[in-house]
């Protein structure tokens, strides 16, 4: 039995999400491109992603991995969706579902530690990020959340991006979770695709879902979402990738060249590529391979590319506060991407 007078012991204090518009980093980054090392790599990037967003002919991609909701980067994430300084976003389950759609329900996450004896976090239904804590009885209201929203579809097959898409409208229609990153995007017809969405919260409550519809149900195909993703980069033509962390999301994004090649169709490599990462390029990870090495797969361009080796906790509030307090997204017309692939039509946004 759970005892709650020493659960709360552990979830006391909330993580709160940094605000980066609170801020003018524009001055520190542009000081910081006249020093070295990773603080002018940031700087560059940073000036790379401004380019993206003074380009006309640009669809820009948001690649997501590694904890960033939970650790206080949600609301870096949802200025960006809110200012339209991103057309596209490719991301893990986990920041999507376990951590923004978590919060748009009215949870939170708290600040732990990661000394903490996690055999007492087991018993207390406690989960643990690093220094950050969960509450493993809420997480899963948000599973059963996801089979409510399953469960009230007509049965086929979805892509991830447009079994989001409902999730952004459920919280909609029950006026939960504005600013959260699910709902901006449903609002600014922001397309989301998380290629493996069954390693989330999501997969749990379709679990249990086709587990009580075995004959009629919702089922994800990745495959559609790799089509659809393909699809706007051969609209686009010029694209631009901001990535945070690797993974699943930094490949899929890239892929995409790739597959239009496959497919027949000519579509330029990705004309603009930055990438804030911890991971190391020696092992030959694809996380810490750099966007140079992408050149050879014919995934990216070289000359307009920027590796950050730096935590995303530091570097992404600095990035997004320079890009928004920069205001060229001002002159941007978002293309509402979600909404042409929902009605069927041309995606070129331009």
């Amino acid at each position: 039995m759970v005892h709650e007078q020493d659960k709360h012991r552990y979830l006391r204090t909330p993580v709160e999400q940094l605000d980066p518009t609170a801020f003018d980093a524009v001055p520190l980054l542009e000081a910081m491109g006249r020093t070295a090392f990773q603080a002018r790599n940031l700087a560059r990037a940073a000036q790379i992603y401004d380019r993206m967003l003074a380009d006309r002919e640009c669809t820009i991609i948001l690649c997501l991995a590694g904890s960033l909701v939970s650790a206080g980067l949600g609301r870096s994430v949802s200025v960006l969706v809110e200012h339209g300084m991103v057309d596209a976003i490719v991301a893990t389950g986990a920041n999507i579902v376990d951590q923004d759609f978590f919060e748009a329900l009215g949870f939170r996450h708290y600040r732990g530690s990661p000394d903490a004896d996690d055999d007492a976090l087991r018993d207390l239904h406690i989960d643990r990020i690093y220094d950050t804590f969960i509450d493993e009885d809420e997480l899963r209201v948000c599973d059963h959340t996801v089979t409510e929203i399953a469960d009230a579809l007509p049965p086929r097959t979805y892509s991830s991006r447009e079994f989001i898409r409902e999730m952004g409208r459920w919280l909609v229609e029950r006026g939960k979770g504005e600013g959260s990153i699910t709902r901006l995007a449903y609002e600014r017809g922001v397309p989301i695709f998380c290629p493996a969405f069954s390693d989330s919260s999501a997969g749990f409550g379709l679990v249990f879902h086709q587990w009580q519809r075995p004959d009629r149900h919702v089922a994800i195909d990745s495959v559609k979402d790799f089509l659809e993703l393909t699809k706007i980069k051969i609209a686009a033509r010029e694209t631009g990738l901001v990535m945070v962390g690797g993974g699943v999301p930094k490949n899929f994004a890239q892929d995409v060249v790739v597959a239009a090649d496959v497919l027949g169709v000519e579509a330029p490599m990705h004309k603009y590529a930055i990438q804030i990462t911890v991971a190391d390029v020696r092992d030959g990870g694809l996380s810490g391979s750099t966007l140079k090495e992408a050149s050879s797969w014919g995934k990216v361009a070289q000359g307009l590319e920027q590796m950050v080796f730096a935590e995303a906790t530091l570097a992404l509030p600095l990035l997004v506060s320079y890009v928004y307090h920069r205001r060229t997204w001002e002159n941007r017309v978002p293309p509402r991407l979600a909404d042409h692939l929902d009605a069927g039509q041309d995606l070129s946004p331009r």
